[in-house]
């Protein structure tokens, strides 16, 4: 009977240097790619954004960030018009900052 032992046998073979660039590698591969929108999209967000302001609604964010989606739950504070950013408070009172050109999609939190 053959026993293999995968990636176990070829490390010891291998230089520090190579396993470090594999690893690399393979998180890299978890890498995504920012969704590009249409203009029916960001109204429909806009739309989202704009209730939840005026009924302070809470709301689910998806975003992009260290290439990476993101989901942040929350309430928006206000909307920082020379930043271009969101100020966004979520369930534990802690403040998050996201861009507008880094957002996904925004859709209005039930309950």
């Amino acid at each position: 009977m053959i026993r293999d032992r995968g990636r176990i046998k070829w490390t010891s073979m291998m230089l520090p240097e190579h396993v470090k660039m594999l690893r690399d590698w393979a998180h890299e591969d978890t890498f995504e790619e920012q969704r590009i929108l249409d203009e029916q999209q960001l109204e429909e967000m806009n739309a989202a954004i704009g209730e939840a302001m005026e009924t302070g609604a809470a709301v689910t964010i998806i975003y992009y960030e260290n290439k990476r989606h993101q989901l942040l739950i929350g309430k928006i504070h206000y909307y920082n018009e020379l930043q271009q950013k969101l100020h966004i408070i979520d369930k534990f009172n802690e403040p998050h900052y996201i861009r507008i050109a880094d957002i996904s999609d925004v859709r209005l939190t039930e309950g």
